[in-house]
């Protein structure tokens, strides 16, 4: 029996197969190359790097594209030093991501009220495993809860450094998977309102939400779908959001892709069934170092709150330590 104070996990995730598959690969080609370039000839070792820097170089690209496009528009408020801060920020980031946390670790951390030790040790709490209960009750009712949405091509993997802060406060959280991964947005209005029914249900109050890239376009997608949802949520917090849209979108593949296109006629009718004033309940973080969300204000929504970061990248905004500090600030109030 699972333990009242932990929900069931999804069971399986495409994103962390892929993961899997892709970091497998890469790593039996750079020991094929190594091994090439030992034993020919005509080989050198120096061959063994190439699989090991098509990542850098291809957010290296990226960084060039953003840093383009925003300077062609007049959007001069970053510098080139601060771009290769970002982009070397954003390589440790998005290698920890998506090398290791989300192919590998996606299960590791319950759903639920945590006992901060178990997610520091990094055990989950398992169905029969006793364990030494956190310093509020294990039941999560009167804490408010805490919705975690990842963006496209993630897996609930990406808010591995969030759990110990919230089992620290004995907050609950939900941290979803968005699937299929490449299908419509509209498709994830089901998975995070049954998210927001169970912290509700678990809470007596309704959740603090924050998300992540297109996860925040999926919460404001779910926000048009269902009456009443503006009730529903404490606050909105979104990180780094293709809230019109992104230029780099042009070339994704998949439904939810095609729609994240920048000012893309899904983007435009979801603004318009948008009643006013809604955009209070939110708080938007965006930064001139996003190498993927750009140009430069595609993450602001007109009437929200606005928080800054320069030089931070997609990947690494979620993980940013003023961000955590903000969210955890946001629920002690």
């Amino acid at each position: 029996m699972t333990p009242p104070h932990t929900w069931p996990l999804p069971a399986t995730s495409s994103i962390a197969r892929l993961q899997q598959l892709t970091g497998l690969s890469l790593l039996g080609w750079t020991v094929g190359l190594a091994v090439w370039g030992a034993e020919s000839p005509d080989g050198t070792l120096a061959w063994a790097l190439v699989p090991l820097l098509l990542h850098p170089g291809v957010l290296a690209m990226q960084f060039v594209l953003a840093y383009g496009l925003n300077w062609q528009q007049g959007l001069n408020a970053f510098s080139v030093p601060g771009m290769v801060r970002a982009w070397w920020g954003e390589v440790a980031a998005s290698l920890m991501r998506f090398g290791w946390q989300q192919p590998w670790r996606w299960r590791v951390h319950p759903d639920g009220l945590v006992p901060a030790h178990a997610v520091h040790s990094g055990d989950p709490v398992r169905p029969g495993q006793s364990s030494r209960q956190p310093t509020q009750s294990a039941h999560p009712g009167g804490r408010r809860g805490v919705l975690l949405v990842h963006g496209f091509m993630c897996n609930r993997g990406l808010w591995s450094d969030w759990y110990a802060p919230l089992a620290e406060q004995g907050s609950p959280v939900i941290a979803v998977n968005l699937e299929p991964m490449l299908g419509s947005i509209d498709d994830y209005v089901a998975t995070l309102d049954e998210a927001v029914t169970r912290l509700t249900a678990a809470t007596g109050l309704p959740p603090l939400v924050v998300a992540h890239s297109m996860g925040g376009l999926a919460v404001r997608a779910w926000m048009r779908a269902v009456p009443g949802a503006d009730a529903r949520v404490f606050h909105v917090v979104t990180l780094g959001t293709p809230h019109h849209g992104t230029w780099l979108a042009r070339w994704g593949h998949g439904t939810n892709a095609r729609q994240m296109r920048y000012r893309s006629p899904w983007i435009q009718a979801l603004a318009a069934a948008e009643p006013a004033g809604r955009y209070r309940l939110f708080t938007c973080w965006h930064t001139c170092g996003d190498n993927i969300v750009f140009p430069l204000g595609t993450a602001v929504l007109h009437g929200a709150k606005v928080l800054y970061l320069p030089h931070v990248g997609h990947v690494a905004l979620a993980g940013h330590p003023e961000v955590l500090a903000h969210t955890l600030a946001l629920l002690r109030n």
